[in-house]
């Protein structure tokens, strides 16, 4: 019995081989095993961690200019779409909680609601990409562009920077849903389904605050 308890906890640590983790895990077995995965979760943490550094530099560098300008927007420029962009703000916080929900259906091995609710972040999401694409193409026509100068540059280099957060979190999030055809998930599938969540409820949550700052302020 002793062999057996040692060999069990040795087939959950760090060197278990592939195929052992795409078995359905359950009690302390699938316990020893997310432990064995806070390694991941701790390297997205770390990334999540440079991209918020990433965006605070890009936010300091529009407050530099946007405060040091004697009117902002300049002259002659076009105004942004604050109410459409601000109901487009709660179609993404939107998918924030459907995500949410999809993580809470995945912990609890329920994957017909996992993928349900992931179906529907990614279609929030891409509904919110489209609406700040089509807004984009009016402010172009309008002749805001990233070479009209300072107030045109800041806004497409931060909010574009954005967008490209989303478009890579709903290839993600594709990739997940095209890969969830078996009858129930594994724990493996759990830390994917986590780590996804993790990024899409950053870029979720750094939008508000972009929203805030570029938008109203």
């Amino acid at each position: 019995m002793g062999d057996k308890s040692a060999s069990g906890v040795r087939q959950c640590g760090p060197g278990v081989p592939p195929e052992q983790l795409d078995r359905g895990l359950s009690g302390p077995q699938e316990s020893l095993y997310q432990t064995a995965m806070n390694t991941p979760r701790l390297g997205m943490l770390i990334f999540l961690g440079s991209e918020t550094m990433l965006f605070g530099g890009f936010v300091a560098a529009f407050l530099v200019f946007r405060l040091g300008a004697p009117v902002w927007p300049p002259p002659l420029q076009p105004r942004l779409p604050v109410g459409v962009t601000g109901v487009n703000t709660g179609v993404l916080l939107l998918s924030g909680y459907t995500m949410w929900r999809a993580l809470h259906a995945a912990r609890a091995g329920n994957r017909a609601g996992a993928v349900k609710s992931l179906a529907q972040t990614g279609l929030l999401g891409a509904t919110f990409l489209a609406v700040q694409g089509y807004e984009w193409a009016r402010l172009l026509t309008f002749g805001l562009t990233a070479s009209s100068g300072i107030y045109g540059g800041t806004f497409y280099t931060l909010i574009g920077a954005h967008a490209v957060h989303v478009l890579g979190a709903l290839i993600w999030l594709a990739l997940t849903l095209n890969g969830s055809s078996q009858s129930r998930y594994t724990a493996r599938d759990q830390v994917r389904i986590s780590l996804l969540g993790m990024y899409w409820l950053f870029v979720v949550g750094l939008w508000p605050i972009l929203y805030l700052i570029v938008y109203l302020v």
